[in-house]
């Protein structure tokens, strides 16, 4: 019988643990600054879809309202590679399709899987804060751009959530 209970409470806490992070993810997509996140993100994808790349420096002016305290845009191609990341330029021109998170999560295809399959939306993941090293939890808002020349990219810029 007590093996049943054990048995039981596990699976109960597996579900939980299924469901618990696309809910919480789901309700601060709601929140004042993730509405912030979104409009920046459609705004910054409107200028990459009709200047293209020559708007890249903008995003990266410390500052700028595309990149401000923990908030900064970000853009990738469809094959992973980074084109543009204010915060760690080393990082631009890398292919980052299999990069993982702290939890080892792919979540470079899972962006761009999201981009590519909605849209839009948003994408959960560890990354670190601008200036540290220690990954947070961050939920990045991401959305595909066409731009002039034709390519698509995702741009994308998120919220640290602790």
């Amino acid at each position: 019988m007590r093996g049943k209970r054990f048995g039981a409470i596990l699976v109960l806490c597996g579900v939980v643990c299924l469901f618990a992070s696309p809910v919480f993810c789901a309700e601060a997509a709601q929140s004042k600054e993730a509405k912030q996140i979104m409009a920046l993100v459609d705004k910054a994808a409107a200028l990459v879809e009709s200047k293209g790349k020559t708007v890249f420096p903008e995003f990266k002016k410390k500052g700028s309202e595309w990149y401000k305290g923990e908030s900064y845009i970000f853009i990738n191609d469809l094959k992973g590679i980074n084109l543009m990341h204010p915060v760690s330029p080393k990082l631009e021109g890398k292919d980052l399709i299999d990069l993982k998170d702290a939890k080892g999560k792919a979540f470079v295809r899972e962006i761009n899987e999201t981009a590519k399959s909605k849209g839009s939306g948003w994408v959960e993941y560890m990354w670190p804060k601008p200036g540290e090293k220690k990954p947070s939890k961050k939920i990045s808002y991401v959305r595909g751009a066409k731009m002039p020349n034709g390519e698509t990219v995702i741009v994308g810029a998120g919220i640290y959530t602790k």
